[in-house]
């Protein structure tokens, strides 16, 4: 199949639509989809960042202006994920390809994370909190399904940053958002509620991704060509998935996040393993 504009328009915006209704974002659908079609993989990885930037970029407003991303949090956090995407990029830029098929196969399987957690109590002590205080990690949002206002402070903020320099890292060396990391590393290192850790993620990952790009541009592996008709597409498909998400159940969400997951990493195994 010739990745001319118009086809990766085409192929971009189903994985868009997919990747927003699965929660996995259009990145890590979108990498194993262009190697399939024939792209290199180290190409694949630096486009696919670039729809990213765009799906974080269309979403994110929104959700500073509702006050559920909270932007004091996700810069202070944004400082170990572009630091670990800027290491994560310079390794893939230097190790063989075959190597990336394996990593990218065995992050997507954490994405079974996801659906194995649950909210976990707060155990704060004064000392887990001294530091968010003095940084003014915290914050306040009004919840309409509850209809009150949810006072937070984040937690352990060290440990938290060291979390999301590890999802920086991946990040920058696999071409994708790893949102869902950044929400598990949210939820249960810095304690934060879940619509705050999901939104503050997604303000995230465009400007983890802007840090990684950096590296691929410089390194010439950007392919300037592929990055309008993915980015246009991605985040179209990502906006059709979100007015249509509300009207399936959970079970088929679900079914469908375990089938796409489960493919993609048979995909990625299958051309790693006919490299070696």
């Amino acid at each position: 199949m010739a990745l001319d504009m118009i086809s990766l328009l085409l192929v971009s915006l189903p994985v868009g639509f997919v990747g927003s209704l699965t929660g996995l974002g259009g990145a890590s659908i979108l990498v194993p989809i262009l190697v399939f079609l024939g792209l290199p993989i180290k190409e694949a990885i630096a486009s696919a960042l670039v729809s990213v930037i765009a799906t974080s970029s269309g979403s994110a407003s929104a959700y500073v202006k509702d006050k559920l991303a909270n932007v004091k949090i996700a810069m202070y956090l944004e400082m170990f994920t572009s630091v670990g995407a800027i290491i994560g990029a310079t390794i893939t830029t230097l190790i063989a390809p075959v190597y990336l098929y394996f990593f990218f196969a065995l992050f997507l399987m954490t994405s079974f994370l996801k659906l194995r957690h649950r909210p976990i109590a707060s155990s704060a002590t004064p000392a887990h909190i001294r530091l968010s205080r003095w940084l003014q990690l915290e914050g306040s949002y009004f919840d309409e399904a509850k209809r009150e206002t949810v006072d937070y402070t984040a937690e352990r903020p060290l440990l938290g940053g060291l979390g999301m320099m590890v999802a920086g890292l991946a990040a920058g060396m696999l071409g994708i958002g790893a949102g869902a990391f950044k929400v598990t590393v949210q939820e249960n290192i810095l304690r934060l509620p879940p619509k705050v850790a999901s939104t503050t993620s997604n303000f995230i990952v465009g400007m983890t991704a802007l840090a990684g790009i950096s590296v691929y541009f410089f390194s010439g592996l950007l392919n300037v060509t592929l990055m309008a008709p993915l980015a246009v597409g991605t985040t179209l498909g990502a906006i059709a998935g979100g007015r249509v998400l509300n009207r399936l159940n959970d079970h088929t969400l679900r079914l469908l996040f375990y089938c796409i997951v489960v493919l993609l990493i048979v995909q990625m195994l299958y051309k790693g393993v006919r490299l070696l």
